[in-house]
């Protein structure tokens, strides 16, 4: 039969482990810098960097620093620039890379939430804030 001692001595260590977990104590094997010239947001345990100009927006996909495959993946944005909003579709354009071309609104201050969805995976929502 287990003691009182032991019960709480045994929770103790869970709640210790679960703190470590919650704190995002995990060792990585790679950096987030970006190598694009963009911002590098971490979520998932997948780096996503977004590259924004006026006329292209592209977002370069990372698995533990490798490219990760964009194919069959779909994405959506949400830019917020001031008062303006606008919203748009990301196409898959190459081995780890979604993109989109037109007339943006984007700049320092500029917020951009992301809905990544990779193919077999689950939804991933990503939030940037151009420098």
């Amino acid at each position: 039969m287990m003691t009182i001692k032991t019960l709480a001595c045994a929770a103790a260590l869970s709640l210790a482990s679960l703190a470590a977990q919650a704190a995002g104590d995990h060792s990585h094997a790679h950096e987030h810098k970006p190598l694009h010239g963009g911002v590098v947001v971490e979520a998932s345990d997948i780096d996503f960097e977004l590259v924004a100009k006026a006329e292209q927006i592209t977002l370069y996909v990372r698995d533990h620093g490798k490219p990760a495959s964009t194919a069959g993946a779909v994405a959506k944005l949400t830019l917020l620039s001031g008062a303006d909003k606008s919203e748009l579709a990301l196409s898959p354009a190459g081995d780890n890379k979604l993109e989109a071309k037109g007339s943006f609104k984007t700049g320092p201050g500029t917020k951009v939430v992301a809905t990544v969805t990779l193919a077999g995976k689950k939804p991933v929502n990503v939030r940037f804030s151009l420098k």
